[in-house]
């Protein structure tokens, strides 16, 4: 019974990342497709952050099966049976489609964990990145970009859509504890040994020009750094803004009081 007491002050974690890559179907592809009118071919995936060496996958160096019992892919309601089950690694499923649309995700863990399920939501990424959001000092929102033709995207490369979490276990259980330190994970790379790109994200407007330049993404510790300063220098605006406002209301208080004042005297 002493593998079910939880190690209380521990926190243990295990980087994954969660998304999709899609490439567009050739004519030859779409000729023998059961649905004539798909133009994609995508595959959305749950896998560890780390990439193995000289590999054309984005991440997956380690197998997640140790903690991860299931992870269910909750597709758009117009595919047959659309809540995918996946019961053992890799953690993906493949399809071919036209649309984009949100997919939700539901990580279940092994029964030694005693942990609840973990929902994440990925919305699936067909078509080249393109700059919809408002840059720095930009004067206005661009305009939605027309969807390039199959022909120009297919010129393009795979279209990478990945995002970069860390599942955290607070206080675990010993026997789960143990089952953890026993798989320790691959350490993300400092930097990119093959220069490949780093993932792109609409938070991080700057990886875009890396990423439209072809290849496979690969998430290193550099990147999650800058991730994790931009996440500060965030904080610290939102800070300096809760400040202000404070501070207006403080004064508006006062005048408020001194107008009160005021009208009671005259009263």
């Amino acid at each position: 019974m002493a593998d079910r007491v939880r190690v209380r002050g521990v926190t243990i974690h295990r980087p994954i990342i969660y998304g999709n890559t899609a490439t567009v179907l050739t004519p030859a592809e779409r000729e023998t497709s059961l649905y004539q009118d798909h133009t994609h071919r995508w595959t959305v995936a749950v896998r560890s952050a780390p990439s193995a060496p000289d590999s054309d996958i984005v991440g997956g160096a380690d197998d997640l099966g140790y903690f991860i019992k299931r992870v269910t892919f909750k597709l758009h309601d117009t595919y047959p049976n659309p809540t995918r089950n996946i019961d053992k690694p890799p953690f993906e499923v493949s399809e071919t489609g036209w649309g984009e649309f949100e997919i939700q995700i539901r990580i279940t863990y092994v029964a030694e964990s005693g942990e609840k399920a973990t929902t994440l939501y990925h919305h699936l990424k067909l078509h080249p990145w393109s700059i919809t959001f408002p840059l720095p000092n930009a004067s206005a929102v661009p305009p939605e970009p027309e969807i390039p033709s199959p022909e120009n995207a297919a010129k393009l490369g795979p279209v990478n859509s990945w995002q970069y979490d860390e599942i955290v276990f607070a206080d675990p259980f010993q026997n789960f504890l143990t089952l953890l330190t026993t798989h320790p994970p691959t350490p993300l790379s400092k930097t990119s040994v093959n220069k490949k790109p780093i993932p792109f994200h609409s938070s991080n407007p700057a990886s875009l020009e890396a990423s439209l330049k072809g290849g496979v993404p690969e998430f290193t510790s550099a990147m999650e750094k800058d991730e994790a300063d931009r996440l500060e220098e965030a904080k610290g605006k939102i800070v300096k803004e809760q400040e202000k406002w404070r501070s207006i209301l403080i004064e508006r208080e006062k005048e408020l009081e001194r107008l009160q004042k005021l009208l009671a005297s005259k009263e």
